[in-house]
């Protein structure tokens, strides 16, 4: 849906939802890349995971979720989860009235940038990888490039009880990642925003010869131009004490908190319950 850009407050808030928690990575990068933003974050906790789901049904659910961040005002929308952002952004640029960006294409062209020898491996859920839309946005850059993508679907649920350092994630990482490490990929795309959670895990299992693309970081850097070229940047400062962040869930407001302060560093102070089936 067009939209005079003219229209839209530089002040007003960035929009980012996931399926979960996994959009706290991308949050985190645009809180430290572009500091003076507000954030309204949407994380579906009720219906984690996506990767497992059907397209039509996380379609659904993405364009419930971006119907409620309309109402919060917000100017720009960043579809903070690779499965979403394979299914449904297409369909949601659409119908909705301010710009929206996705995980997919900035990770895409940094594995392309980065590979020396073609080989770029994808780890990430079983929607993305069934999607093959890594593989088609590498390869519309360029042809040369092998594509390897591997789901792992156990990677979300784990990150989500915050198993972040434990020997079972160790174990599982070990045997979702020994394909890869066979085939000789020297980049690996994090295909899930849930994934630079467990980075070290990954990294060390891999090896230091390994590049791990962190698709959280390239977006929110791809926003911070976006916000730029439309003159949508806000030049005043979030002032101390000032709640500039808000946070909403559709299930498990406490749990979400202590896990986003855990990431954030920000002192999240309450998160609220939102149905997201009532937009």
């Amino acid at each position: 849906m067009s939209l005079d850009m003219n229209l839209l407050d530089a002040q007003a808030p960035i929009g980012v939802f996931d399926s979960g928690v996994g959009g706290l990575t991308v949050v985190k990068e645009i809180m430290h890349q572009i500091p003076n933003e507000r954030i309204v974050y949407f994380g579906d906790t009720a219906r984690v995971p996506y990767g497992s789901k059907s397209k039509d049904t996380i379609t659904r659910y993405s364009r419930q979720i971006a119907h409620f961040l309309e109402t919060q005002k917000v100017k720009a929308i960043v579809v903070a989860c690779n499965t979403a952002s394979a299914y449904a952004l297409e369909d949601l640029e659409k119908e909705i009235s301010v710009p929206m960006i996705g995980v997919v294409k900035p990770g895409a062209k940094v594995a392309t940038e980065t590979t020396r020898n073609g080989k770029v491996g994808v780890i990430a859920t079983e929607g993305t990888i069934g999607s093959k839309i890594y593989s088609q946005y590498i390869n519309q850059i360029t042809k040369d490039i092998k594509v390897i993508g591997k789901a792992c679907p156990l990677f979300v649920p784990l990150v989500e009880e915050g198993l972040l350092q434990d020997p079972v994630t160790d174990e599982i990482a070990r045997r979702y990642l020994a394909e890869l490490i066979d085939i000789g990929i020297d980049t690996l795309i994090l295909g899930c925003t849930h994934y630079p959670l467990i980075r070290s895990t990954i990294q060390k299992i891999m090896g230091d010869a390994v590049t791990l693309v962190n698709p959280a970081y390239e977006t929110a850097r791809e926003l911070k131009e976006l916000l730029e070229k439309r003159n949508l940047l806000n030049d005043k400062p979030i002032l101390l004490g000032e709640d500039g962040h808000r946070f909403f869930v559709s299930d498990a407001a406490d749990k979400f908190k202590v896990f986003a302060n855990s990431i954030l560093k920000y002192g999240i102070l309450s998160a609220k319950v939102v149905d997201a089936g009532d937009y």
